[in-house]
């Protein structure tokens, strides 16, 4: 599914719909059929821009700028669900700032969503969420389903659904339409979710510990220091480490954020302007993505020599990581035979291993017998959910 942004014949809808394809025809409402250009795609959003080569007769949805979308408004999702053209479903909005683990549809690296009860199934990908007054507030991504016992999933809805908010698709999709790629602000901080850490400092809440500052960049520039805790980003609390890197990854180069920080039992604000995002950023995002799908998701740990070694920071109950075997605690030591010490040096090697291009992969976890407290190495592997 899609909808129309612009009067300039300009259609919005997910990455993944457009998958492997050849060619690209859209049908409009009222019949008419188009062989259209892809515009461009943004992977870590799963957005994507096509254009329709006629622009006579076009009425662009109606899109809900500036308004923020609250838990418990009344919503109405737009699709072609298993093939039943233009149907729509209707909901509420269940909660907001959601991290998806072992979603449906989408590859993606943004977690960002907001949930909905309203129905969407296979074929609703890329229709607008839209509120009481027809304004578009999102764009259906995934779905949550049930897991049978191989790992696979009943591709259904199971009551819960996804979609990406329209700041976000505003952005991405007016950068693609001007220069056909997506610009990424970078922060600069190495960041997790220790609550250890956290509880040592004193804090209790919602937040993201910052753990290392990256020298000369925007974080330090306005004084932030290893052992913060961000709490919101532009009004909004900072539920998880997905949430903030999502936040930051949608906010283009010299654009600034206001950051609430904790630090030392006071709470103060700053407003760092970021500045472009390498490309081993956006990598390493859309890696981590992958094994959210997959139920897994990712930090950093700490040892007494003061390195950062990935760790099995979460596991989805019923995933297809829990059934492999992965654990919270472990630490992950090895991709194939090459050793990792940090979390990028991980993402990096399994991207090499080709885990995005749908490669079956193997690491080499560290996991301590509660028993004994022996430490054993265990060969795991990793997969992209299709």
């Amino acid at each position: 599914s899609g909808w129309i942004f612009d009067t300039e014949g300009h259609v919005v809808t997910n990455a993944h719909v457009l998958r492997g394809a050849e060619s690209i025809r859209v049908q409009l409402s009222d019949g008419r059929l188009y062989e259209v250009e892809q515009v461009g795609t943004d992977p870590l959003t799963d957005i994507a821009v096509l254009r329709l080569p006629e622009k006579s007769g076009l009425i662009p949805a109606i899109r809900a700028t500036d308004q923020h979308p609250r838990q418990g408004e009344r919503v109405f999702a737009f699709g072609s669900p298993f093939g039943f053209k233009f149907s729509m479903s209707e909901g509420i909005i269940s909660g907001l700032g959601r991290e998806p683990a072992g979603a449906v549809a989408t590859s993606s690296g943004y977690t960002n969503f907001i949930q909905t009860d309203a129905a969407v199934n296979p074929g609703n990908s890329g229709g607008p969420l839209v509120n009481v007054r027809g304004q578009v507030v999102g764009m259906n991504v995934a779905i949550a389903t049930g897991s049978e016992s191989d790992g696979t999933t009943e591709g259904q809805s199971a009551g819960i659904s996804f979609a990406i908010p329209l700041p976000v698709i505003e952005s991405v999709v007016t950068q693609l339409i001007e220069t056909g790629r997506v610009k990424r602000g970078f922060l600069g901080i190495q960041y997790s979710e220790n609550t250890a850490m956290r509880n040592d400092a004193g804090y209790n809440g919602f937040g993201v510990l910052v753990q290392a500052v990256t020298s000369g960049g925007p974080a330090e520039s306005v004084g932030l220091e290893a052992g913060d805790i961000i709490t919101a980003i532009d009004g909004q609390d900072v539920t998880g480490t997905g949430v903030l890197r999502s936040l930051i990854s949608v906010v283009q180069p010299g654009e600034a954020l206001e950051l609430r920080v904790w630090r030392d039992g006071e709470t103060f604000t700053v407003e760092p302007e970021l500045i472009e995002a390498g490309p081993e950023v956006v990598v390493g995002r859309s890696v981590l993505g992958e094994l959210r799908r997959f139920g897994l998701q990712l930090g950093e740990g700490r040892t007494l020599d003061g390195d950062q070694p990935p760790v099995v920071g979460w596991v989805a109950r019923g995933s297809p990581a829990e059934r492999e075997g992965f654990v919270r605690g472990q630490r992950v030591l090895r991709v194939g035979d090459a050793e990792v010490t940090t979390l990028n040096g991980l993402t990096e090697k399994l991207d090499a291993a080709g885990l995005l291009l749908g490669r079956e992969v193997e690491v080499v976890v560290a996991q301590a017998d509660l028993e004994t407290r022996e430490v054993e190495e265990r060969t795991l592997r990793l997969r992209v959910l299709r």
